[in-house]
């Protein structure tokens, strides 16, 4: 037999097996488009924004659909109410990590956000109780921020009201809120440790958002095979853990149990108590990957919620100026803002909270996976499958946040004026997945906010009309585009 005839007929035959066994089970899977082998539903989907692919696939598929990225199985939910169902109302069977070929790499499961099963329980609970309950020492974490706030607004200062790029500033303060309570210190914004540490994290999260990442983790051998920035990331994650175990061992040397400084010192005294447990979680491993965790969850995401807000206060001049007067109205001029002010200035906390609904940050959310077999929806879901939610289709629902394509603080005030919690705010995810510094981000985000427009009037270096706010086309993350603004003084 000729060997091309041999190979179209191998090939043929392996066409008809591949899809006799992707409808074999359709009858119990969700439903989806016909996948190709090896590339799976890639050409259906655009990596350059695969929130509107997945958008248009729910209006052919329904709220619960599958796709396959390369080899791989995706179950994706579209909707509020399909969210709330499997995150919150079916919590633990949607509690796990879905790991990407990146993030394997990355965190090898250890720290709070890529790991599973026990280890992810007893990490994230010490997590939370430390962040929460212990405050980071004599100082709470309300103060660290109010200080940070303060050290922000003088470097703003220095600009002379210039047309600046704010990108550097938004980045380094939230990066030392971060640095505040690990290593017990802030760093000036002219330390050449903090900035390098901080051109890391920068770099790290632009390499993340690209379409090439979205590609790896489709097909993985491009990883192990290929060159591309995928290779600068993972030197980049490995110098900045290596900077975190110094801090560590620097940290051991003056350790004093009767009275822990940071996160740092408080992980290291639960691993003195847990010497003898063989079974113990509380390993070097998991301290630098919490560490890290914490670098990586606290400072771009913060940072570039932060750039979003103030590009869309230069668009909206009408909402700095109402935000304005209700800070001069509340807190005046003289003194910090605290996160008492927030509960008496509801057109503030509106604002900042339809930031974060309006630049949808991560559109699909983290991927998460089914812990074990589940009937969900009258579907199969096998244990192991990868869930993606869409939080753009929860954020953006029309029905709750009427033409939710635009920018207004009154998605968040009823009638009277009054702050409307609404159930679809979900920029931090829902369930027992939700991201641990919610508080932290919030607090950040209203200080942050607050004590810049309290000092400073901000002016566009361009006419606003023509102020593009359209977040820049990415894999995963929502980015503002680049802008220039002037810090005015007050």
């Amino acid at each position: 037999m000729d060997p091309a005839v041999a190979l179209v007929l191998c090939l043929s035959c392996f066409l008809l097996l591949f899809f006799w066994r992707q409808s074999s089970g359709r009858g119990k899977l969700p439903p989806g488009p016909t996948p190709l082998p090896i590339i799976g539903n890639i050409l259906q989907m655009d990596i350059k924004d695969i929130r509107k692919s997945i958008k248009n696939l729910s209006k052919v598929y329904g709220p619960v659909f599958m796709v396959y990225f390369g080899m791989k199985p995706v179950v994706v939910l579209h909707g509020y109410e399909v969210v709330k169902e499997a995150l919150t109302d079916h919590g633990e069977e949607f509690s796990g990590r879905g790991l990407l070929p990146i993030s394997e790499k990355t965190s090898k499961g250890f720290g709070v956000i890529f790991s599973n099963g026990n280890r992810w329980k007893e990490i994230r609970r010490f997590s939370l109780m430390t962040l929460r309950n212990f405050g980071m020492g004599k100082r709470s974490i309300e103060e660290r921020v109010q200080e940070e706030a303060h050290c922000l607004v003088e470097e703003l200062r220095k600009t002379k009201a210039s047309p600046c790029d704010p990108t550097f500033f938004l980045g380094c303060a939230p990066c030392n809120v971060i640095c505040s309570i690990v290593f017990q210190k802030r760093f000036d914004y002219k330390d050449q440790n903090f900035l390098t540490l901080m051109g890391r994290f920068n770099e790290n999260f632009r390499i993340l958002s690209s379409p090439w990442i979205q590609l790896c983790n489709s097909f993985p051998a491009l990883i192990d095979y290929f060159p591309g920035i995928h290779n600068k990331l993972l030197k980049n994650v490995a110098l900045t853990k290596s900077y975190i175990l110094e801090k560590v061992k620097e940290h051991q040397e003056s350790l004093d149990v009767n009275n822990p400084r940071d996160f740092i010192d408080c992980f290291l005294i639960k691993m003195e108590q847990e010497k003898n447990n063989s079974q113990s979680e509380f390993t070097m491993e998991n301290l630098v990957g919490s560490v890290a965790d914490l670098f990586v969850a606290g400072t771009e995401t913060t940072s570039t919620s932060l750039r979003f807000a103030l590009l869309l206060l230069l668009k909206h001049p009408e909402v700095t100026a109402k935000v304005q007067e209700e800070i001069d109205r509340v807190i005046g001029r003289h003194r910090s803002p605290c996160m008492q002010d927030r509960s008496h200035m509801p057109y503030t906390d509106a604002m900042v909270h339809e930031v974060q609904r309006y630049i949808d940050l991560v559109p699909l959310n983290l991927p998460h996976t089914v812990t074990h077999d589940i009937k969900f929806r009258n579907y199969l879901v096998p244990k192991g499958t990868m869930i993606m939610t869409s939080l753009t289709s929860v954020l953006h629902y029309d029905n709750e946040f009427p033409d939710p394509e635009t920018f207004n603080p009154a998605h968040f005030l009823d009638e009277s004026g009054n702050f409307k919690k609404s159930d679809f705010f979900m920029p931090f995810s829902t369930g027992k997945r939700i991201c641990l510094g919610e508080g932290l981000a919030r607090m950040e985000l209203f200080l942050f906010l607050t004590s810049i427009l309290q000092n400073f009037n901000l002016k566009s270096s361009i006419d606003t009309r023509k102020i593009d706010i359209t977040s820049v086309p990415s894999g995963t993350i929502s980015l503002p585009p680049l802008y220039k603004i002037c810090f005015i003084p007050v």
